[in-house]
């Protein structure tokens, strides 16, 4: 059972028994806000995340990644929340240029 961890969100836990959609619809489904800006397309990379734990929970790089990393984009620890299927534990965190102006931040 996928079990999202955000660290950086005071450690905010989302659990889901849905393993088959990318982390950006589970975490709406919580209500948990996430910035995307090409609604969740792979077409930018404003849904970015960094894995803390868990990568190898976490599906293969689709293509729109693997672009992105090659385009210097998409550091070596960071997914696109709307291409990543998560399938088991892990801990993620928001990166600094990403984060969301309303919401609190624990760091």
């Amino acid at each position: 059972m996928p079990r999202i961890t955000i660290q950086n969100l005071f450690n905010k836990t989302v659990e889901t028994n849905d393993s088959y959609r990318p982390l950006l619809f589970q975490l709406q489904v919580h209500h948990q806000d996430w910035m995307h800006a090409c609604g969740g397309k792979g077409r930018c990379t404003t849904c970015k995340f960094r894995v803390v734990q868990g990568a190898e929970q976490i599906s293969p790089h689709t293509t729109a990644e693997i672009r992105y990393q090659q385009m210097g984009e998409l550091a070596s620890d960071e997914r696109l929340a709307c291409q990543a299927v998560v399938s088991g534990e892990i801990t993620i965190a928001v990166p600094d240029p990403y984060k969301l102006p309303h919401l609190n931040y624990s760091d």
